[in-house]
C-alpha cells in the first residue's frame, strides 16, 4: 500500500459496466486536477487477437474446453502486480496498449513511427512521471492466484458487479451490436469462461473496499431471451462497503432521493442514481488520498 503513489483498481467482467465507474473517476479527476496514470486491462492480456483464437483451437484440440481471457493462461499477471508494485514504490512502472480499433492504430502508430493492426499491442513504456495516482480499469484489478496477488498492492479496489443474469444480458447485447456476433457464439463465449469466471474474477469482489452491483427490478430470468437491456430506471444499485466506519450515511440517504439501507454496511440507491452516488462517495476518498500523499 502506498500513501505517496496510490494505486486505484476498479474490477468487473467483460460486459459489467467498468465504463460508468471510470467515467465518475473522470469526472472526479477533473474537478480536482488529479492527474492519473490509466492503465486499461485489455493491455495485460499475454496474447493478441489472432493468437488467442490459435490458442483456443490448439486448447480445444487438447481437450480444454474453457480457456479464455479470464483466465491466468491469456494474462500477464505478474506484470501488472509488477507494475502496481512499482508504481507505489516509485510512482513509476511499465504499462502498454492493447489496440482495439483502426483508429486506435492510426493514433497510436503516429505516435510511435509503428504499424501495428487492431489486436495487437503496442511496445511496452514507461508510465508518465509525475502522476498523482494510478488508475486500472479492467478485468483483474484484484487478482490473485496461487503463485500471484495484484490486491495487495491495491489502495482502493471498487467492484462492479450486475447480478450474472443482467451481465449476460449487457454483454449479450454488446458483443451483437458493437462487434456483429451471433447469440450462438456470445453464449459459446460465456460457457467457456465460465469455469474461469469462477475461480478468478468473482473471488475479487470479496477484495474489493466497494462493490457497486446493479440489481434489475424486471425478468431476467432467461437472458438468452430478453430483448432488452433492462433501463436505469428498472433497477436499483446495491452498495456494499467493506468497511461501513467512516461512512456518513445520513448525508448519503438525504442527498440521494429514494436511496436505503439494506444493511449497516449496504446503501441501495435507484439505478439512474448509481453515477451520481459514485460521485458522492468516491470524491471523498480520492481527497483525502491526494491529502495523503502531502502528509
Amino acid at each position: 500500500m502506498s500513501k505517496k503513489h496510490p494505486v486505484i483498481a476498479v474490477t468487473g467482467s467483460s460486459g459489467a459496466g467498468t465504463t460508468t465507474v471510470k467515467r465518475a473517476f473522470e469526472h472526479i479527476f477533473f474537478r480536482e486536477k488529479i492527474n492519473a496514470a490509466v492503465i486499461e486491462g485489455d493491455s495485460f492480456h499475454c496474447l493478441s487477437r489472432m493468437e488467442f483464437k490459435d490458442a483456443v483451437k490448439k486448447a480445444e484440440a487438447e481437450g480444454n474446453m474453457h480457456f479464455s481471457h479470464f483466465g491466468p493462461q491469456a494474462n500477464h499477471f505478474a506484470k501488472l502486480a509488477e507494475l502496481f508494485k512499482t508504481y507505489g514504490e516509485t510512482g513509476g512502472g511499465k504499462k502498454r496498449y492493447y489496440i482495439h480499433s483502426d483508429e486506435e492504430a492510426a493514433e497510436h502508430n503516429k505516435r510511435l513511427n509503428t504499424s501495428l493492426n487492431p489486436g495487437e499491442f503496442t511496445p511496452w513504456e514507461d508510465v508518465p512521471a509525475g502522476s498523482d495516482v494510478l488508475f486500472y480499469e479492467g478485468l483483474h484489478g484484484l487478482v490473485k492466484t496461487d503463485d500471484v496477488d495484484v490486491s495487495q498492492h491495491v489502495d482502493l479496489g471498487i467492484g462492479v458487479v450486475p447480478i450474472v443474469n443482467l451481465e449476460w444480458i449487457q454483454k449479450i447485447h454488446r458483443d451483437g451490436a458493437e462487434r456483429g456476433y451471433s447469440a450462438d457464439v456470445i453464449v459459446d463465449t460465456i460457457l467457456r469462461r465460465m469455469p474461469d469466471y469462477v475461480n478468478y474474477i468473482t473471488p475479487q469482489f470479496s477484495r474489493t473496499d466497494i462493490n457497486f452491483q446493479r440489481v434489475s427490478t424486471v425478468d431476467t430470468s432467461n437472458p438468452f431471451i430478453t430483448r432488452d437491456i433492462p433501463t436505469p430506471d428498472e433497477s436499483f444499485i446495491v452498495i456494499r462497503f467493506r468497511e461501513p466506519k467512516g461512512v456518513d450515511f445520513p448525508y448519503l440517504l438525504n442527498m440521494i432521493p429514494n436511496s436505503f439501507m439494506s444493511r449497516r454496511n449496504t446503501l441501495v440507491v435507484p439505478g439512474a442514481k448509481m453515477g451520481f452516488a459514485m460521485e458522492l462517495i468516491l470524491a471523498p476518498i480520492i481527497q483525502d488520498m491526494i491529502a495523503g500523499k502531502s502528509k
